[in-house]
């Protein structure tokens, strides 16, 4: 296989390090790289502008690939940036744009639509971000930190149940449960009853394993029907905040739109294989929960994402009270359109924590 951007990250030259020459054709080739996905050579250059003969240029290029900022993928090919190269160019160079009246509208509608839970905001923001920007969406679920203040079981029919608990910070989750045929409303209201009692003010993980103690000896005052009801719900809801934490990914397919070559292919496979560490994933995505704003991983940052060679922008979204609920972004090949994918990315972290604030 052959990795993308595989120069040396070890160390990244500063600007001052760079002489204007240098600066100039170093932002070029990168600029150049991002919108083609080809190497850049040095009579494209020569043609484009810079005023210098295309040998010049190649010693300037050389002199980019010994400090690590630039690599050649063949002996006769242009050049492309390394990871190193990148993360100069986007802490540097980079001018971020901003989002345009027609995305932003398409954003705030598309979350603020009619009926539209908590949940569905998440999964949304997921597919709005793939959509506009062109890899896969990704968004972290929250850690479930506030206490509980109402649980109730609802009948749908068809032999399902829907488990809602509202927490006090004012979001809702709902597990669709099977197994509710022939269950009477008393069974319901029971089982509602008994969770009520002793899960308000109290957060799911610290009440768990005491309410399945107590359920052993309730279970003769208890219907068996709603015992079973309360069993049922504390599975569903998982308990544990890693058990309830969810990875949402959106746009998968985006990802293959440019691979054409084999190693383009096996980057593509790979990055697959990657996004099913949902563990690491969140690991990652949780570093941003920090962050005053907008967080970029690039290729071989992270251990992750260091053989697919790929990029991650992500922010954190919250609530109006500055409390970090969880974070989203937007992965994909390290070519990505960072100047727009990163306004894309804050404004929709910072319209989804609006929206939660209702």
């Amino acid at each position: 296989m052959t990795q993308l951007f595989p120069g040396p990250i070890a160390r990244t030259p500063g600007l001052t390090e760079l002489d204007a020459r240098a600066r100039d054709i170093f932002r070029r080739v990168v600029e150049g790289y991002l919108e083609t996905g080809e190497p850049v050579g040095s009579r494209t250059l020569s043609k484009g502008g810079v005023q210098l003969s295309p040998a010049s240029i190649r010693n300037t290029m050389q002199d980019l690939a010994q400090l690590g900022l630039l690599d050649a993928p063949h002996t006769s090919a242009g050049r492309m940036p390394t990871h190193a190269g990148l993360r100069m160019f986007v802490d540097g160079f980079l001018e971020v744009g901003d989002v345009g009246e027609d995305e932003r509208r398409e954003i705030e509608s598309r979350l603020y639509a009619k009926g539209r839970t908590f949940e569905e905001a998440l999964n949304e923001a997921s597919a709005i971000l793939s959509g506009l920007a062109g890899g896969a969406g990704i968004v972290v679920t929250p850690v479930r930190e506030g206490g509980i203040k109402h649980v109730e079981f609802v009948a749908l029919g068809g032999g399902q149940t829907l488990a809602v608990m509202v927490f006090e910070d004012g979001t809702v989750e709902n597990r669709l449960m099977r197994g509710g045929a022939g269950l009477t409303p008393s069974a319901f209201q029971e089982a509602s009853n008994f969770l009520n009692a002793r899960l308000r003010g109290r957060t799911l993980t610290e009440a768990k394993d005491e309410i399945r103690t107590e359920l052993e000896t309730a279970r003769r005052q208890l219907d068996e029907t709603a015992a079973r009801l309360v069993e049922d719900g504390l599975a569903a809801w998982g308990g544990g905040e890693g058990a309830e934490r969810a990875l949402i990914v959106r746009g998968r397919a985006n990802l293959l739109a440019d691979a054409s070559a084999r190693e383009d292919l096996e980057r593509v496979r790979q990055l697959f294989d990657d996004l099913e560490q949902k563990g690491q994933l969140i690991g990652l995505l949780d570093d941003v929960r920090d962050a005053e704003g907008v967080r970029i991983f690039i290729g071989a940052e992270t251990r992750l994402f260091s053989l697919s060679g790929s990029s991650v922008i992500a922010a954190p979204y919250m609530t109006g009270r500055q409390k970090v609920l969880g974070a989203i972004g937007v992965i994909g090949p390290t070519r990505l359109n960072y100047a727009r994918v990163i306004p894309l990315v804050d404004y929709t972290a910072r319209v989804l924590g609006r929206m939660i604030d209702g």
